[in-house]
């Protein structure tokens, strides 16, 4: 049976346009392509599990109109169970506005509507699938009350907790020390750890800062330089695929609902980073969140090509 995950986080409807460079402060860009695509760093997580193989369980609250009809519509054809999604009756769903430049990069702007109303009660309702989860996600795109609930829940039953730090925000210590996988990319490491993050050794340094601080395991995205593990047998670099990026936007996403679905299938550690690098750079070649993703069938075809490079 496939591995059961509970992603618990945001749904949004992101808006994207596609600029030639992204613009400074005042300045107007004219964009060549307009696109809605279904995200939310929660919903984004959970399609990304899904694909990679594993049974998921989204708990997430959505407005009543017509971005979250799609996007319950778009989580059902991933064979996401959506039973503990609320819907708003008065706040509209989440919306996302992404710049995305002709490099890859982009730059984001999130109206989180609904999503603030995902309330530690919906956490107290869901219980029967967290304990019956090997893994549970969440990230920081609802509110912190309602994060710190489920993972209350998810410790308290033996359930490994993946926290994605995004977007950045200040955090509890005990909250960091409570999940297992502590998931940030480099500005968010920088922000937590209150030190600088251009360079790999700044970067070993701040995921070192984290773990004195007591969380067990600090797994930093940094892009194109790969991942950074520091845990307690010490600190590892794990290199990224070199691929022409064409969309950044979901690839963090990506490499957590990827990592998450190869943990709860009882890959090590250091299988499920390299599993889940080689997801992202796949998604980093498409455009978009959740269309982007990687089905578990292309990720292992890749890897396998890895293998013999």
């Amino acid at each position: 049976m496939k591995p059961h995950i509970i992603v618990i986080g945001s749904a949004n409807t992101d808006l994207v346009v596609r600029v030639p460079k992204l613009p400074h402060p005042g300045e107007t860009i004219t964009g060549r392509q307009f696109q809605i695509v279904a995200g939310g760093k929660g919903a984004n997580q959970a399609v990304a599990a899904a694909r990679a193989g594993a049974r998921v369980t989204f708990v997430a609250n959505i407005g009543q109109d017509s971005f979250g009809d799609a996007a319950l519509r778009g989580l059902g054809r991933e064979g996401i169970n959506t039973r503990y999604v609320v819907r708003s009756k008065t706040c509209a769903s989440g919306v996302a506005l992404i710049l995305v430049d002709a490099h890859g990069e982009n730059l984001i702007a999130v109206a989180r509507g609904s999503n603030d109303e995902l309330l530690p009660k919906h956490m107290d309702a869901a219980l029967p699938a967290i304990r019956a989860a090997r893994c549970l996600v969440v990230q920081l795109e609802i509110p912190l009350a309602t994060v710190r609930r489920a993972v209350e829940l998810a410790v308290r039953h033996a359930i490994p907790v993946l926290l994605n730090p995004a977007p950045v925000q200040p955090v509890p210590v005990r909250l960091l020390r409570q999940a297992t996988f502590l998931t940030p990319n480099e500005s968010e490491l920088a922000a937590l750890a209150g030190l600088p993050t251009k360079r790999k050794s700044e970067v070993e340094a701040a995921a070192c800062r984290l773990r004195e601080l007591g969380v067990k395991q600090v797994l930093a995205t940094c892009g194109a330089r790969g991942v950074c593990l520091s845990s307690a047998a010490g600190t590892r670099w794990f290199p990224a695929l070199k691929v022409k990026a064409v969309d950044t936007v979901g690839a963090g996403d990506c490499f957590c609902g990827t990592f998450a679905a190869a943990v709860a299938e009882g890959k090590s550690i250091e299988q499920a980073i390299r599993f889940a690098i080689t997801a992202a750079a796949i998604c980093v070649t498409r455009p978009g969140a959740q269309t982007s993703m990687p089905n578990r069938r292309e990720i292992f075809a890749r890897c396998r090509r890895r293998g013999r490079t």
